[in-house]
Formats: structure tokens, sequence, C-alpha cells
């Protein structure tokens, strides 16, 4: 008795152990026809002026043999937005663009991406851009008479 007893047990205990396992699911393989291909990935602006122009134009082309449909397009960060044709099919052979446009009020260095996500063999690209803003303009201060200072003391008749 003790040994079914046990036995049994034991098969409860191996069946709810197993049954705890996480499943893995390999993610499917795409079969889609459709090909994203863009004629530059990255774009260096260089040196912009503060406030200046911050967009670009990535162009691509559907190179697969059914229409690309690209469902989204995310900045990595506030400053970079994309715009892009959404859920728009794209006929094998046909050009479009992604604007993207940087926040340039912000001076420094920047290396932003757009992660491009669509149907096509290989559902995601990163495009890039990097420059660099010069800071803000400093606008000189004049006293309220008008005049500049040019840093003399004046004298005191008596």
């Amino acid at each position: 008795m003790k040994k079914l007893a046990f036995t049994f047990g034991s098969i409860l205990y191996l069946v709810l152990v197993t049954s705890a396992q996480e499943k893995v699911t390999t993610p499917a393989v795409s079969t889609s026809l459709a090909e994203i291909s863009f004629d530059q990935e990255t774009h260096d602006f260089g040196t912009i002026d503060y406030a200046g122009n911050g967009t670009y134009e990535f162009k691509f082309k559907n190179t697969g043999k059914e229409p690309l449909i690209i469902s989204d397009a995310k900045g990595s960060c506030g400053c970079t937005v994309p715009t892009y044709p959404k859920n728009v099919p794209i006929k094998p052979g046909e050009s479009q663009v992604i604007k993207v446009t940087y926040d340039t009020k912000r001076a420094g260095n920047f290396n932003k991406t757009v992660t491009v996500t669509s149907n096509a063999k290989s559902a995601t690209k990163t495009l890039t851009i990097k420059g660099k803003v010069d800071p803000a303009p400093v606008e000189e201060a004049f006293p309220a008479n008008g005049k500049k200072d040019d840093g003399a003391t004046p004298l005191e008749k008596h």
C-alpha cells in the first residue's frame, strides 16, 4: 500500500512540475515577399544652426514581389519625429520616403534612431540620424538708455 501511494504521489508531482514549465515558442518566420531597401540607413547632418533645419528624407523602395506595408515608425525619443506612409500599400518597384525631423532647439551632439516596422522579410529596420546643434545665439544686452556701455566711468562735475 505504501508503494502504491508513493508511486501515485510521484506521478502526480511530475505531472504538476512539467505542466508548470514555460512553453518556449519560436517566432514565426516571415513568409512575406515584400522587401524594403533604403538608399541609406544613416544620415549625418554635420553641424546645424540652433533652431535650423533638422529634417531628412530617407528614400526607400519595395524591391520585393508583393505590396509593402509600413505599420509603424517610432523615434528613440520625443525629439525625433518620423512621418511615413502608414498602412499604405507600396507596390513592388515603387519608391517612397520616410521624413525624420529632429528638434534642433536642443544644443549639443545627437545620435537618434527611428525603428521602422513593416510586413517585409526583415520586419524591422533601424534608421539613424546624427550631428551637432550649435548653441543658441547670445543676444547682447544694451543699457536702458539705448547707448552701448563702453566700460568707462563718467566723472562727476563739482
